[in-house]
């Protein structure tokens, strides 16, 4: 949290001439200190809050909330291990310009990088998103990345059945649906350094099949003639 804060205070300074900064921690129900580590690091940001989920609902579901209740319409979510590097906002916030809906930091574009992830991480990431090309309307190189810039009102309508891991791709295939526009931003994704992962191979890998079921099954009808049955 340390470190994380550190970053925070550091693009802070790097944007408040042109934006002015608002500070959301989402606690998803953690039973150790973690909201009260936060609240004391955090008092020295600008207008910062901690909201907390009374239960672990998931990482989609802490984006959603975030997005919520951020003030702003232009909001970022980030994880809190720095597993990519805050400062990188600075180049998505000129991607997002009139018509696009989500700029995405993408590690596994031809311009980013991917430096000491689990070998097994990066398959189930590097998989999915080569299926979820294949199915979506809209061609990404990542759509697992938690770093994200959005429009909150392009967001907010969005109602996810995934609320953990497999949520921040629903996140991306719903707003496709929508005809939303994302493009993606070359980013360095590294392995996390503080904490501890909670992503559960076996249940995060069944997850996506799960969902990308329903993303096959939604082409297969929007694609049927009026009229036809299945």
């Amino acid at each position: 949290a340390e470190h994380l804060v550190a970053r925070l205070h550091a693009l802070e300074s790097q944007l408040r001439e042109a934006y002015t900064c608002e500070f959301l921690f989402v606690d998803d129900g953690s039973t150790d200190d973690t909201a009260d580590r936060l609240r004391r690091l955090s008092a020295s940001l600008p207008s910062a809050r901690i909201i907390s989920h009374t239960h672990n609902r998931g990482v989609a579901a802490s984006i959603m909330t975030g997005v919520q209740a951020s003030s702003s319409e232009l909001v970022c979510s980030l994880d809190s291990d720095c597993s990519y590097d805050p400062m990188h906002l600075v180049d998505m916030l000129p991607l997002l310009v009139d018509g696009v809906d989500m700029v995405t930091a993408s590690p596994y574009h031809p311009d980013g990088a991917v430096l000491n992830v689990p070998a097994w991480r990066l398959s189930i990431s590097k998989c999915a998103s080569a299926i979820y090309r294949r199915a979506l309307r809209q061609s990404l190189y990542t759509y697992t990345s938690c770093f994200r810039l959005y429009r909150k009102q392009s967001i907010t309508p969005i109602r996810l059945q995934n609320e953990g891991f497999v949520g921040i791709a629903e996140l991306v295939w719903q707003l496709d649906q929508r005809g939303g526009t994302i493009v993606e931003s070359p980013a360095k994704l590294d392995v996390r350094q503080y904490g501890q992962s909670k992503m559960r191979v076996a249940q995060v890998t069944w997850g996506h099949l799960g969902l990308l079921s329903r993303v096959f099954a939604d082409r297969l009808v929007r694609r049927r003639p009026l009229g036809d049955s299945l």
